[in-house]
């Protein structure tokens, strides 16, 4: 009666473990990244929401995109940085989520967690790659947030990431000048 991708989304509510991996391994089957059709979720999204590390290691292991995003541009990792959960993100990072992917807002995880005064989660971050100097809509970065709150602490986090990538091969792409 259901469609397959709502079923499947369903058993992944349920953690329906079993379900799951049937619909899954089932070959030509492209369920793993199914979309909500209202919303834009994916499993991912769901597992994001309540907190499961377990549950988003084996759904990127069997082949779930951590970078797909919903229709609000949120993306599971946004997710989890929101809510503070570490071992969530650390699960999204370890599968090859893009660290610096902005929602509607063109905010990343990091400008999110400054908001916050979320140290850890800004430490987590920056030691991943995460960009302090990346603005959002508003013309704004992670540094400029830092800087309004008037906090000491959240500038020398950003300053200790600097230090750490001084001397650092970083990748160039395109052409140079």
């Amino acid at each position: 009666m259901f469609s397959e991708g709502y079923s499947f989304l369903e058993a992944v509510k349920d953690r329906d473990a079993e379900k799951v991996t049937t619909a899954v391994d089932t070959p030509g089957s492209t369920l793993i990244n199914t979309r909500d059709i209202a919303s834009g979720r994916t499993a991912l999204h769901i597992v994001a929401e309540r907190r499961d590390a377990t549950w988003i290691r084996f759904l990127t292991q069997k082949g779930a995109n951590p970078n797909v995003v919903d229709k609000k541009g949120i993306s599971p990792l946004m997710i989890s940085s929101n809510l503070g959960h570490l071992d969530g993100v650390e699960a999204f990072l370890d599968a090859g989520a893009r660290v610096d992917d902005t929602n509607s807002l063109g905010e990343t995880p990091l400008i999110s967690a400054t908001h916050r005064r979320d140290f850890e989660m800004i430490r987590l971050l920056l030691a991943n790659g995460a960009n302090p100097d990346r603005s959002d809509n508003s013309g704004r970065t992670a540094r400029d947030y830092a800087e309004i709150i008037g906090s000491r602490r959240l500038m020398d986090e950003f300053t200790a990431a600097d230090e750490a990538r001084k001397g650092k091969e970083t990748k160039s792409y395109g052409p140079s000048f």
